[in-house]
């Protein structure tokens, strides 16, 4: 019988095609945390130890570039991020600040490795999203440059 959090991981874009033994494992994974409005989760330059998925309220990213902070986007629930602290261990490219009370589940690197050294079709998922968030960024410097 699944869980409350494993019917809520099937409905993430970036679980959504897993199987259901491996959700358990993400579940299993998960911490739940909560933030205030205000509140930051992540912030830029911090060193990265995991990723997290909103299960309820809204974050807005923001980056900031000579010390001016801009505002990347708003996320809610089912997006994902802090994914790239997955797989590297570099400092956090941007900071997240809950927009309204937040929650979200948090995974670790050195639980999501375990996971994924046994059910590496994950990564297969996760390049996509990647892909896009890099390709996104490179937009973003080229329109910042040409400005």
């Amino acid at each position: 019988m699944a869980t409350p959090t494993v019917d809520f991981l099937r409905h993430v874009p970036l679980f959504q095609d897993l199987d259901e033994r491996i959700l358990k494992e993400i579940a299993q994974a998960a911490v739940e945390q909560r933030w205030e409005r205000g509140h930051e989760i992540l912030r830029q330059g911090d060193t990265g130890v995991g990723l997290f998925i909103i299960r309820s309220g809204k974050v807005e990213i923001i980056q900031e570039h000579g010390g001016t902070p801009e505002k990347m986007a708003d996320l809610g629930p089912g997006a994902v991020f802090g994914e790239m602290a997955l797989l590297d261990e570099f400092p956090r490219s941007a900071t997240v600040r809950a927009v309204e009370p937040t929650t979200c589940l948090a995974i670790t690197r050195w639980h999501f490795k375990g996971i994924l050294e046994s059910h590496p079709e994950i990564a297969l998922k996760m390049l996509p999203v990647l892909t896009k968030r890099i390709r996104a960024a490179e937009a973003h410097a080229h329109e910042a440059v040409t400005h």
